[in-house]
């Protein structure tokens, strides 16, 4: 199963220095993760861009659900967006449905998957990740049908109690059917990858979904390419910083929380 990854949009340079994170599954009971990504906030300074390339919440079921979790941490982005930091979200598997509403309230701007990026001259594809597992035949039904906005336009109008049932079972399925699926299914696929370079003229990608950070590097038809694999934010943070100097993969310890109080 192939897909059409070629972007419609222009390529754009962000300012300044370049912050990469993705995958926090952000979620009230996720403590040390939460506080983490406080800390790291502190980082993007004025002039800045930050890119978040999906799954920042461990799910997000619209808009309209009110939660102070999520409230606080639209103040955290709308704080920074106001110091001067660019923030653009992209869509991941879990929290596809963030949406215009969100981005007003937070400060953010929604970032097509895929997008091309200039960075540091280089013609740069940015991707959530999970269109490129499509030996995951299974998951690749459930994300046509999830991406389509009749689909979505019909969820969001049932109740939240309704939705926040289906996101539990959702879940729950799917923790159990990758428990039992091979490694390699549940990793990009590597001709998607260079289909997916190719569409776009690019030689670099940056992508998160398959928690498994890594730096690749290949010749494909005598050009050197490159794919950066961004961190889960699970037993410890990720982020990639690029400047002109280059760039810098990070892993850091999350804070430790006495939760005993």
């Amino acid at each position: 199963m192939s897909n059409n990854y070629k972007t419609q949009n222009s390529a754009f340079a962000p300012q300044g220095t370049s912050w990469f994170i993705s995958d926090l599954h952000l979620a009230p009971e996720e403590t040390r993760i939460t506080a983490g990504f406080y800390d790291f906030m502190l980082q993007p300074q004025a002039g800045d861009t930050l890119f978040i390339l999906g799954d920042f919440f461990n799910y997000w079921i619209g808009d309209d659900v009110p939660h102070p979790f999520s409230e606080k941490i639209k103040q955290l982005l709308k704080a920074t967006s106001e110091r001067g930091v660019k923030i653009y979200i992209m869509h991941g598997n879990r929290d596809f449905l963030i949406g215009e509403r969100f981005c007003e309230e937070s400060g953010c701007e929604l970032l097509e998957d895929p997008t091309v990026i200039e960075l540091n001259g280089e013609p740069t594809l940015l991707m959530h990740g999970d269109s490129l597992c499509t030996l995951d035949e299974a998951y690749m039904e459930f994300r046509q049908m999830a991406r389509n906005p009749s689909w979505q336009a019909e969820f969001l109008s049932k109740s939240i109690e309704e939705r926040m049932a289906f996101a539990n079972q959702a879940r729950d399925e799917s923790q159990s059917s990758n428990s039992m699926k091979d490694e390699a299914i549940m990793d990009v696929t590597p001709e998607e990858v260079d289909l997916a370079l190719t569409q776009n003229h690019c030689r670099h990608m940056i992508h998160g979904h398959t928690h498994r950070p890594n730096i690749h590097q290949w010749e494909n038809q005598g050009e050197l390419r490159q794919r950066l694999v961004l961190g889960d934010w699970y037993r410890k943070g990720w982020y990639l910083k690029v400047d002109a100097d280059g760039f810098d993969f990070v892993q850091f310890d999350l804070p430790r929380i006495d939760e005993s109080n």
